[in-house]
């Protein structure tokens, strides 16, 4: 696939708990001492200043407290959520690890704990302290919904779909569920059913809409091939960000999908103009001139293109303009360059053989569809192709 420039939810912010979620006020005898009110002092300004982005100072007020109590869980949790905060997650993991050495069970180091190993990527570890957290309340929507985007990132369809839905029936328009079904069901392709949960999320939030549910429901038309009824989302992401790239570009591949090729090369050079360097979008406006004939334009942007890196589309793209006027040979020459650098490209194998049919070569023909067919890969076109050479069926 040549582009893949679909948006996620995620933006990769670390939850935090702050005072007033936990009980920061610790006593001795039943009486708070000088020390439990320091400690207590301490762990809510260390937190106040860790939601107000100020983690250096909110590191200093954490340390003051393990000063005190070497081996405080509210210091150990604060010192692992300010690492956290700042990407530091092999650290926080310790400060977390540490602080349940000491105190089993404590519920915001596994919270953190479990967010970290996600950051990092390792799901299967935030799954297994997040499902041990369920063990004792099944009924949390927010450690649910955690799960299921591990789940989710791990491509296990079944368990995510599951753990999504039971939030739904918990909470009928959740939408961290919402999102988190539209991005299951579009990850597996089933984007109808993507669809109909990102149109819920946008029927739900009519008056506060995030840029990213109308691009993606747009995203979802551009793969359903529904071009016409992708255009008003993509439009309507355009007003609310004119320099986004996902809405130019949704609306550039409609437009090119309902074969108007000059409205797309409009919201291709939009793209150009924030970013001239990009050779995938070079390419994309060659194509769109190719197709209405004008091939010195299309020269030119491919060879933009390939002056900034070696691009196979660009490269095919030089080569079609050769069939298109006529030049078979050396199209055929330059389609068996660009075979030698993607051997398994089914599309190569079809141009080149058009070429060498185009030249009353029909044996060679054969034999460059006969070479694909021995890779093992299955290509319908190929396979229906050759089935008409060898039986002298219509090519067309």
């Amino acid at each position: 696939m040549r582009e893949d420039f679909e948006s996620d939810f995620d933006d990769g912010t670390q939850e935090v708990f702050f005072p007033g979620e936990m009980d920061l006020t610790q006593k001795t005898g039943g009486q708070k001492d000088e020390q439990a009110a320091l400690i207590s002092d301490y762990s809510v300004k260390g937190y106040q200043l860790l939601k107000a982005n100020d983690i250096p100072q909110a590191i200093e007020a954490f340390n003051k407290i393990l000063e005190l109590d070497a081996n405080n869980n509210y210091a150990l949790v604060g010192l692992g959520d300010s690492e956290r905060k700042r990407s530091n997650f092999a650290t926080a993991v310790d400060y977390y690890n540490k602080c349940l050495s000491y105190h089993p069970g404590n519920n915001y180091a596994l919270f953190g704990l479990a967010d970290c190993y996600k950051a990092m990527n390792q799901y299967k570890k935030a799954i297994d302290i997040w499902e041990q957290y369920l063990v004792h309340d099944n009924r949390n929507i927010t450690v649910l919904t955690r799960v299921a985007d591990a789940y989710r990132k791990i491509h296990d369809f079944k368990q995510s779909k599951d753990l999504y839905l039971r939030v739904l029936d918990m909470e009928t328009n959740n939408a961290y569920a919402l999102i988190g079904l539209g991005h299951l069901h579009y990850d597996f392709r089933e984007y109808r059913d993507a669809l109909y949960y990102w149109t819920k999320m946008y029927e739900n939030n009519k008056e506060n809409l995030d840029i990213r549910i109308l691009t993606s429901i747009g995203n979802c038309h551009r793969k359903l091939r529904s071009f016409d009824k992708g255009v008003p989302f993509f439009e309507q992401a355009l007003k609310m960000d004119p320099q986004n790239f996902y809405a130019l570009f949704g609306l550039a591949d409609c437009y090119r999908g309902m074969n108007q090729q000059y409205r797309s090369i409009e919201y291709w050079n939009r793209i150009l103009e924030i970013d001239p360097s990009n050779k995938v979008i070079l390419t994309r406006i060659g194509d769109a001139f190719r197709n209405t004939g004008d091939y010195k334009k299309a020269t030119d942007y491919y060879t933009r293109a390939l002056d900034i890196a070696f691009d196979i589309y660009a490269a095919l793209g030089l080569a079609l303009i050769c069939k298109g006027e006529g030049k078979y040979e050396e199209a055929a020459a330059k389609l068996s360059e660009l075979i030698k650098n993607d051997t398994k490209n089914f599309r190569l194998y079809i141009d080149l053989a058009d070429c060498y049919i185009k030249l009353n070569k029909k044996p060679e023909a054969i034999k460059v569809l006969e070479t694909f067919q021995r890779y093992g890969i299955k290509s319908t076109a190929v396979n229906d192709l050759l089935d008409k050479l060898k039986t002298n069926k219509p090519l067309f």
